[in-house]
């Protein structure tokens, strides 16, 4: 079908789900820690039974679009080592603030009861990995989501994109490169403001393009080559470090692609990491395992084609379900552990950290899918002045030169009926979120969204003015 048909057909659709979620009820509010009264970052905010939730942001706030279908409803807002709030819709009062109290399990409890179950981390993690065909899904689904990209130094934005998606998956037992997809349904913002130094793509580009591996960007001279060229090279160079198909395909999507080659999850996942048991929390009145990740005997690599992408060390935080083993939520990073990648982080990117991810898992119809998806990574970019002289560092500011990205997906809706997955997967799919698309306001004025911390939103806005002056 061509790609014009498909956007017809797909604006009636859009149509008719807008009608028919017309009339919903905006929920909107605060978290905070009952001990401690800071807001609670993260907390899980949504609609009992149903797929319909979102997440709390830095700030502790929320904002969730609900269907008049469900305000009788129950709307739950949970915390992982907090006792959850729950309350019917239509009883939610958007003027009180939400508190949460502490919830936590003893660990010497379920050790001693629990006689016939692992004891250990790395036991527990391995018989979570065991449960991963019981707790994944097991047929095709389809889910919508928001996606937010994002890249800055540490004094402001520089390119922003706001997209509704769709992700397509036929289970966790086939293998994603074939049977996983992303279309971009919606684009709600598309600005792109970066000082990017367009010659270290455009080497690279030809690198991978004609294998010239002793090509370096000081011997081009821009005024050489055709823009064209360098757009094609950027778009390029976008797709391959920040593209959706490389976070849902790679070695990141750790619970999901743990069957392919290479896995970091696999079978052989305790060369790689070690788990060492913290505690054991409560989240929404189910015990849950806290799990440390540290380093172990073999570095781990992600083996990248045409970028270094070698020589680290795991750390972060597992937490499993204690009665299904089934993992709730992923806190991950990649800090640079070898002597060349040490080097190759500093030099590069001013930081040791070279990936963080962050993946939350939703229980529905008794298997596990995912939430909440942040991806954390330093952007190569030569941008600003930097000194060749340690004389004269006045000139030279390191919180404009280094960059990184962030993207961040919420999933707001899953589709598990067969005949809507059939004609979906029929249609023409495009994973290319670089491309503008047209504002569609009706679309947004009912789609859940991401709610912004106060601080980056004044950083959105300034972004979007500066671009818009720029345009002008």
């Amino acid at each position: 079908m061509k790609l014009s048909h498909f956007k017809h057909i797909l604006g009636l659709v859009i149509l008719l789900v807008s009608f028919s979620t017309f009339s919903q009820t905006e929920l909107k509010n605060t978290v905070f820690d009952t001990e401690s009264f800071l807001p609670l970052e993260s907390a899980s905010v949504y609609v009992k039974n149903t797929t319909i939730g979102t997440i709390t942001n830095a700030d502790g706030k929320f904002v969730l679009l609900v269907p008049q279908k469900y305000q009788s409803d129950t709307l739950v807002i949970s915390s992982i080592g907090f006792k959850s709030y729950k309350i019917p819709v239509n009883e939610f009062d958007n003027t009180f603030d939400v508190y949460l109290e502490s919830d936590v399990a003893s660990l010497d409890e379920i050790l001693l009861v629990a006689e016939t179950r692992p004891k250990t981390g790395n036991d527990i993690v391995l018989r979570a990995l065991e449960r991963l065909s019981e707790n994944l899904p097991d047929s095709s689904y389809l889910q919508k989501g928001f996606l937010r990209h994002k890249e800055r130094n540490k004094k402001e934005f520089k390119w922003l994109i706001e997209s509704a998606i769709t992700l397509y998956d036929s289970s966790s037992a086939t293998s994603s490169e074939e049977y996983l997809k992303i279309n971009v349904d919606q684009v709600r913002k598309s600005y792109d403001l970066r000082d990017v130094d367009s010659l270290l793509a455009y080497t690279s580009y030809l690198k991978y393009q004609a294998r010239n591996v002793n090509l370096q960007a000081k011997n081009l001279k821009r005024d050489t080559i055709q823009t064209a060229s360098l757009v094609k090279a950027i778009k390029w160079n976008d797709n391959r470090v920040n593209g959706l198909q490389n976070l849902f395909q790679g070695k990141l999507n750790l619970l999901r692609n743990s069957s392919d080659s290479k896995a970091l999850f696999d079978e052989n996942i305790l060369e790689k990491h070690q788990f060492e048991l913290d505690t054991v929390l409560v989240d929404n009145d189910r015990k849950i395992y806290k799990i440390k990740i540290s380093e172990s005997s073999d570095f781990i690599n992600l083996n990248t084609k045409g970028i270094y992408n070698d020589g680290y060390k795991a750390e972060g935080w597992l937490y499993i379900y204690w009665d299904t083993y089934a993992i709730k939520k992923i806190e991950y990073q990649l800090v640079a552990a070898s002597d060349i990648q040490k080097n190759r982080s500093k030099s590069l990117f001013d930081t040791h950290l070279n990936h963080k991810l962050i993946i939350t898992y939703m229980e529905y119809e008794d298997k596990m899918y995912p939430n909440y998806i942040y991806y954390e990574t330093p952007k190569l970019v030569n941008v600003g002045y930097k000194p060749t002289d340690s004389k004269d560092e006045s000139n030279y500011d390191k919180d404009e030169r280094y960059y990184y990205t962030v993207q961040e997906i919420l999933f707001t809706e899953i589709i598990l009926d067969k005949e809507i997955i059939e004609e979906a997967l029929n249609q023409e799919w495009d994973s290319d979120i670089f491309s503008p698309k047209p504002y569609n306001k009706s679309f947004w004025k009912n789609y859940n969204t991401l709610l912004e911390s106060e601080e980056e939103e004044k950083l959105i806005q300034d972004l979007t003015k500066r671009s818009t002056l720029f345009k002008e």
